[in-house]
């Protein structure tokens, strides 16, 4: 990986995958994305259109619905919804090169150590790298990504497995093809803050259906983004997670560097899909009665969500 084109693999290509795997593609990697069968078809017919911020052009990638696409990937990307975390890392173990990195771009806390039980259950030995991801983009039809901001990555180790070296290795790849990479010390902190983000904007984007920008500045709506920061922030304290004392703070620029971003949840609802309500609002909810904490702010949006995502769904 140190400045030669390497075969990258994204499982799981919708916005946050389409985004990291173009770019990657723009600087000149071949990269296949694995996804559904709408998305796929636009691949192979005219390439991946990216709308980005300064550019709007098509990317030229390969395209599969099949997970055995990963096979002969140095470098895979590991998207797919939280939901479906083990089914996926079952589906890829067999296809996975010896020398193959696995980076986790997943919403959620504890994913990552997911991936990589399933992985040592198929007697994998692959480095998972978890990294915390600060996007701002949507599918604005098949085959076509809008990012609307951001685009920075936090990675980290969770495991002896993901070395230094690796870590630098990645970041490398990453910084060439204009993607800004930070390595923490700390990722599991540093993913808690973004559940924290999550757990304030998702459920509350989706319920409203609007981006982030407006939403903040309904009534009300500051007042319910604090109760629902510190309820987690309490989860977290209980977890043995430290916390940056600012996080509020931080919560309320989300709004400000992503106004017109709509949250996954909302996108996902808007579409009829299943969302990962579950392992955002949902994982506070359960975490907090295993330790005894009130989350009586994240049990509504979770329940509300549950029931939207139900009648949608449906």
């Amino acid at each position: 990986m140190n400045g030669e084109s390497i075969r990258v693999a994204v499982l799981g290509a919708g916005a946050v995958g389409c985004y990291y795997g173009g770019m990657l593609a723009r600087a000149g990697h071949p990269v296949t994305l694995i996804g559904r069968a709408p998305h796929v078809e636009a691949f192979e017919k005219s390439g991946l259109r990216f709308e980005g911020l300064k550019f709007d052009e098509r990317v030229a990638v390969e395209a599969s619905t099949k997970a055995a696409a990963v096979r002969g990937a140095q470098l895979v990307l590991f998207c797919v919804k939280s939901t479906d975390t083990d089914a996926a890392a079952a589906q890829i173990a067999p296809f996975l090169e010896p020398d193959a990195i696995v980076v986790n771009l997943q919403n959620g806390v504890d994913n990552t150590e997911r991936i990589l039980g399933v992985l040592q259950t198929a007697q994998v030995s692959c480095p998972v790298v978890p990294a915390v991801v600060y996007v701002a983009t949507e599918m604005a039809g098949p085959g076509h990504l809008k990012h609307h901001g951001r685009g920075d990555l936090v990675i980290g180790s969770l495991d002896r497995k993901a070395t230094l070296d690796i870590l630098q290795r990645v970041q490398r790849l990453f910084a060439a093809a204009s993607v800004p990479v930070t390595i923490s010390g700390d990722v599991a902190s540093g993913l808690w803050e973004k559940l924290v983000v999550n757990c304030a904007y998702n459920a509350l984007s989706a319920i409203a259906q609007l981006p982030y920008g407006k939403l903040i500045r309904g009534a009300g709506i500051r007042e319910v983004m604090r109760d629902v920061v510190e309820e987690t922030l309490a989860v977290a304290k209980a977890s043995g997670i430290p916390m940056a004392p600012d996080m509020l703070a931080r919560v309320t620029k989300i709004a400000e560097a992503m106004p017109t971003q709509y949250s996954s949840t909302a996108q996902d609802i808007a579409r009829g899909k299943p969302t990962e309500i579950d392992h955002l609002n949902g994982f506070v909810v359960r975490r907090g009665e295993a330790l005894g904490i009130a989350t009586p702010a994240n049990r509504a949006l979770h329940a509300l969500v549950k029931l939207l995502e139900s009648k949608r769904v449906a």
